[in-house]
């Protein structure tokens, strides 16, 4: 379990898109969405489900080419849509039954959206953070991709 001192530890990004906000929000919390950018190249999703309303949860088992399943859950905490998404998220593995949160701000700018993420919760080390901070990095280019090819 993590102090409260921690459970501010994480990281903060900020992404434009060039699609409408309801796009951007459809990607988050549509399990046909999430499963196209939400990993590396090939990974593929198994058992994907989304309860998007607080009190929800959501689980599924990434296939990593060539490496392991992993398993993901998590728990809606907040839904306000299309413009904020409070969700928590663990791998299991790593967290075991702690978990981190995701906040999701999306900022309509007409026919862009500005995309605010930050996961907090304390519960890695700041190199984890670092490398969770670069694959999700990552997963935003390939939502970006996957955006591109709806408008």
């Amino acid at each position: 379990m993590t102090d409260n001192a921690n459970a501010e530890r994480g990281y903060t990004l900020t992404r434009m898109f060039d699609a409408p906000r309801q796009l951007v929000w459809n990607a988050f919390t549509q399990p046909g969405q999430w499963a196209q950018w939400f990993g590396g190249p090939g990974t593929k999703w198994e058992d994907l489900t989304m309860d998007v309303r607080p009190g929800g949860s959501w689980s599924g088992t990434m296939l990593v080419p060539d490496g392991p399943q992993i398993p993901w859950r998590g728990e809606y905490l907040e839904v306000k849509e299309p413009e904020r998404l409070v969700i928590t998220v663990t791998d299991q593995g790593e967290l075991g039954d702690d978990s981190d949160k995701l906040t999701i701000t999306l900022a309509d700018q007409g026919n862009k959206t500005e995309l605010v993420l930050r996961q907090s919760g304390g519960h890695l080390t700041d190199e984890e953070y670092d490398h969770a901070k670069e694959g999700t990095s990552s997963f935003l280019d390939n939502m970006a991709n996957l955006l591109a090819s709806q408008t």
